[in-house]
């Protein structure tokens, strides 16, 4: 079974949304230091039981939150969602050190994210 494993706030001013959930959950988010204006969030500690993830700038208006859910190939889930009717939205991206991602559309029009995790993986 392939289970949530993390998940993305999207907001139209990512550092007021940074503030709200610091002050209000006390979420520990720090920037991520990539390429792109990404904030981790550790939404519990280390020994208990949550989902950590992330706020980034929103691209479309359709985006609230998107969760992404692990996979075991990358290639077989993508044919599967495509096959029931899904939409594979953008292309396979490697991400150094993690795995390999891509956003996608459910039929109900729900984004969300696959993610085949590789502590191989190289760009």
């Amino acid at each position: 079974m392939s289970g949530i494993i993390h998940f993305e706030l999207c907001a139209d001013q990512p550092e007021r949304a940074v503030k709200f959930y610091s002050e209000v959950f006390d979420w520990q988010i720090s920037t991520w230091g990539g390429p792109m204006d990404y904030w981790l969030v550790s939404t519990h500690g280390e020994n208990e039981p949550g989902i950590n993830g992330a706020i980034k700038k929103r691209e479309h208006p359709s985006e609230t939150t998107i969760n992404t859910i692990e996979v075991a190939s990358f290639e077989q889930f993508a044919d599967k969602i495509r096959k029931a009717g899904g939409t594979v939205m953008t292309p396979k991206q490697t991400i150094t050190g993690v795995g390999y991602f891509a956003y996608c559309k459910d039929t109900e029009g729900n984004i969300f994210g696959i993610m085949e995790t590789d502590l191989e993986a190289k760009v």
